[in-house]
């Protein structure tokens, strides 16, 4: 091991794909930079459901139980409405690990993650933006961040781009190495917001289809339900991108979504992102540099594993760095 160098490994993005990797690399002994471009605690655009194989993830990484202190929502089934109003039930015990998926928001799950990653030692450095990537030869040998006004330069055997759609670090690689960026317009918008008085079946996750989309909804912590759905971006446009405008006119065009979302109140503020599709990106960009989470593949979020990947991706770059470095 190089002892020269600022860190072992850094990474950029403390969301559950950053930080669990974080984690398993300080308990095996690595020196890791874990950069967070935001300030936890945060809001994010989330389904908000954490599938039943999550729990041997927290487990591992010891947050198990931050987890259940946080209230989360027991999620017994996941529902499946046509726009008709018909459904097919699947049973979380399915999915096995107890059978019980959770509904608990990305502002709590994340914060106790990224706490987490502090406890074993990591360097957490939130409202830390990456600049610029520092290469040695044809291999990326660090990075610079901007804190607080400051830029500062660190170096490391080994990045991971957890920037999650935005892909930061590996943006920044193919800029440097003269890649074109694709250009196109996004077809599709994803919302996201937290309710109250929704008529939600206790334990259930509902997911519902309407024409141009779908969107799920379930309990989460404090008595709160978390709604988010993907829209055509047309009819976005066409309803002057008035996200609760969108929500009653498209969303609850399925009769169970017009059910439940009747009386619904809107108790946060709406997040919105363009989407402009799912699939695969390159797991190594560059030498020296891997992605992992959403950087390196956005599926679809109709398939509510979307944490779970990130959790696996972050667990399976760690186990493959410790062994270089080791």
């Amino acid at each position: 091991m190089n002892r020269h160098l600022d860190y072992d490994v850094i990474i950029a993005g403390g969301g559950p794909a950053g930080a669990s990797a974080a984690i398993h690399l300080a308990m095996s002994g690595a020196r890791v930079l874990l950069a967070e471009q935001k300030r936890f605690p945060r809001p994010k655009l989330c389904g908000e459901f954490i599938s039943p194989e999550c729990t041997t993830h927290f487990e591992r990484l010891g947050v198990a139980k931050q987890m259940q202190a946080g209230g989360p929502s027991s999620l017994t089934e996941t529902v499946f409405y046509s726009r008709s109003g018909a459904k097919v039930r699947v049973p979380s015990q399915w999915f096995g690990s107890g059978g019980i998926a959770l509904g608990l928001s990305r502002s709590e799950m994340d914060e106790r993650l990224l706490r987490r990653a502090s406890e074993v030692g990591v360097t957490v450095l939130e409202d830390a933006q990456v600049m610029n990537l520092i290469f040695e030869k044809d291999r990326i040998a660090g990075a610079t961040l901007k804190r607080t006004g400051t830029e500062e330069t660190y170096r490391a055997q080994f990045l991971i781009d957890a920037t999650g759609r935005s892909r930061t670090l590996a943006r920044l690689a193919e800029k440097v190495r003269s890649i074109p960026a694709r250009l196109q317009r996004a077809p599709m918008v994803a919302f996201k917001a937290h309710l109250r008085k929704t008529e939600v079946a206790p334990g259930a996750c509902e997911i519902y289809f309407y024409p141009g989309g779908y969107g799920g909804l379930n309990n989460i912590e404090a008595g709160l339900s978390n709604l988010c759905f993907i829209v055509n971006a047309r009819d976005v446009r066409a309803r002057q991108s008035d996200a609760e405008r969108v929500m009653r006119e498209v969303v609850c065009q399925n009769q169970r979504a017009s059910r439940t979302l009747e009386h619904a109140e809107v108790c946060s503020e709406w997040l919105a992102v363009s989407l402009e599709g799912f699939g695969r990106r390159s797991a190594s960009p560059a030498k020296g540099l891997l992605a992992i989470g959403d950087a390196a593949s956005f599926i679809d979020p109709f398939t509510g594993s979307g944490m779970l990947m990130a959790l696996e991706s972050g667990d399976l770059a760690a186990r493959v760095i410790s062994e270089r470095l080791h």
